[in-house]
C-alpha cells in the first residue's frame, strides 16, 4: 500500500473513532423508520402462525418483532417493506409458489 492510501486509511479510522465517541458528527446518517409489523400482518388478515409461515420465519421471531424485542434485518426487513407497500405483489408470489409446491 502506498503512503498516501495508508494515511487516508488511518485518518478514516481516527475519524470513525471520534464519531463513535461522540466527539464528531457523522457526515451523513441513514435511519430506517420502524415498521408496524403487526399492522402489516393484520392487513393480510393472517394469524401470527400463518403470516410467519408465509414469510418463512418462526412464529416466535414474528412475536419478538411485533412486541419490539427484536427488529427484522436484511432480506426479512426488505420483504416486510414490500409487504407493507405492495401486499398484492407478495400475495401473488406466495400463491404462485404454493401452487407449484402444493
Amino acid at each position: 500500500m502506498n503512503q498516501d492510501l495508508f494515511e487516508e486509511l488511518v485518518h478514516s479510522v481516527r475519524e470513525g473513532g471520534a464519531i463513535l465517541r461522540g466527539e464528531k458528527a457523522p457526515a451523513r446518517a441513514f435511519e430506517w423508520q420502524p415498521l408496524d409489523i403487526k399492522a402489516i400482518r393484520q392487513h393480510f388478515g393472517l394469524s401470527q402462525s400463518r403470516f410467519a409461515a408465509m414469510i418463512g420465519i418462526s412464529p416466535s421471531t414474528l412475536r419478538n418483532w411485533e412486541q419490539g424485542r427484536r427488529r427484522p434485518r436484511g432480506a426479512a426487513r426488505i420483504l416486510l417493506e414490500i409487504a407493507a407497500r405492495n401486499p398484492q405483489a407478495v400475495r401473488e408470489v406466495v400463491e404462485a409458489t404454493l401452487g407449484r409446491n402444493g
